[in-house]
């Protein structure tokens, strides 16, 4: 089978990725999550002229010439609405965000007067609808102001309170489950036995899952065995799963099962084997309604290709819009030799120059083992197929590694 190219790989994998269901959940519960539908204000907001300072409630005609005096007939803090009408040569102490009393047109701010008494100097002249905030200023009731497909940020979450909306209705969070395969793992905190390694992948896959907005399910390690193999898909099929990711276990090895276990189970193998550095022996199906992404086991591998191909695919069931993954440029930090006929993803930091573009500069080291560097490092470099040499201060395409 030939080396597919990321592009067709990546478009093979949105072909099918349906936005999932929706549910109703509550404000405080819908950080990061994707609107399912449209919303609209239940009500106008401010819904009454407010004042927008602390200060004195007045006729502008009464304040036209300064200074003058006027009596103070009351005061009214916010939250209470003044129940007469305020007469000619009079004035009202008021409070930010109180509802402006009737007969009023203007708010002399408090530090423009002085007070002794019930009396009122005004310093500063005033005119009609100084400081006043009118009934609508934010919003009307009915107006559409979150979309379908917003990713709701704190910022959405207060103008959906202010709107009045306890509840908003989201695309579920799709659920993927973790598999790491392979009888030379242990879990942290284990002590690996001769030949064993700690299991890091599934540590990692399932924060980045999280990340996504997506709910990992942690199915465990399956050993080298059909049977244990055939346990967890089972178990995964029990948790309902949407994706299941399984790390490892699908190379050319006598001991790489996973990819006939999951045939064996039913899946129907879309593509493997990806014309890409790190991450050659990637794998993508579907076992009935669930997608199967089959990551490689190298650490490095596994956590560049869930960048590049997982993450798209979450952020398409969940109805976000994947092209936003593609990435930016910036200035190559070294000089960069032409690369071959598989895609690369050069592991770089990121630092910002005095005239604010961004440089990357790639590990002088890029061996797909090492976690270190990956944890040092802010993006990719993208190296396409057969690219020409570079040098440092051209321009490069990066991904990064925490723009999520």
């Amino acid at each position: 089978m030939s080396l597919m190219p990321v592009e067709e790989a990546r478009a093979r994998i949105l072909s099918g990725a349906a936005t999932l269901g929706s549910e109703s959940v509550p404000l405080m519960q819908a950080h990061g999550r994707v609107l399912a539908g449209a919303v609209a204000a239940t009500r106008t907001q401010p819904p009454f002229a407010a004042s927008a300072m602390d200060g004195y409630a007045v006729r502008a005609q009464d304040v036209a010439s300064v200074p003058v005096q006027l009596r103070v007939t009351g005061d009214i803090p916010a939250g209470f609405v003044h129940p007469g009408t305020l007469g000619a040569g009079e004035a009202l102490r008021i409070f930010t965000g109180a509802p402006v009393p009737d007969g009023a047109d203007a708010i002399v701010i408090q530090e423009d007067t002085s007070r002794e008494g019930d009396i009122v100097t005004v310093k500063e002249a005033a005119k009609p609808g100084d400081h006043i905030r009118p009934a609508g200023l934010d919003f009307a009731q009915g107006d559409v102001l979150l979309e379908p497909g917003t990713r709701l940020s704190p910022r959405h979450l207060a103008l959906a309170a202010a709107m009045n909306h306890a509840a908003l209705p989201v695309h579920r969070r799709p659920r993927v489950g973790v598999l790491a395969t392979g009888d030379e793992l242990v879990l942290p905190g284990e002590e690996p036995g001769p030949g064993q390694i700690i299991s890091s992948n599934s540590i990692g896959i399932a924060a980045f899952v999280e990340r996504c907005g997506a709910v990992a399910v942690d199915l465990g390690i399956a050993r080298d065995t059909t049977q244990s193999l055939a346990e967890c898909i089972a178990r995964a099929r029990s948790e309902k799963v949407d994706v299941l990711v399984t790390l490892g276990g699908a190379s050319v090895g006598d001991h790489d099962l996973v990819m006939q276990a999951l045939k064996d189970e039913g899946m129907s193998l879309d593509f493997w084997r990806i014309a890409m550095r790190p991450g050659k022996p990637l794998m993508f199906g579907r076992l009935g309604d669930m997608h199967v992404m089959g990551l490689p086991g190298n650490p490095v591998s596994a956590m560049v290709c869930a960048r590049v191909f997982l993450l798209p695919l979450l952020l398409a069931l969940q109805g976000l819009d994947s092209e936003e993954t593609l990435g930016q440029f910036a200035r190559a930090g070294s000089d960069l030799k032409a690369n071959t006929l598989r895609q690369h993803y050069m592991r770089a930091e990121l630092t910002r120059d005095g005239d604010g573009v961004l440089t990357a500069t790639p590990f002088s080291e890029q061996d797909s083992s090492m976690l270190a560097l990956l944890a040092r490092a802010d993006c990719l470099i993208v190296r396409p197929p057969n690219a020409f040499a570079a040098s440092a201060g051209d321009m490069v395409q990066i991904i990064g590694l925490d723009s999520i």
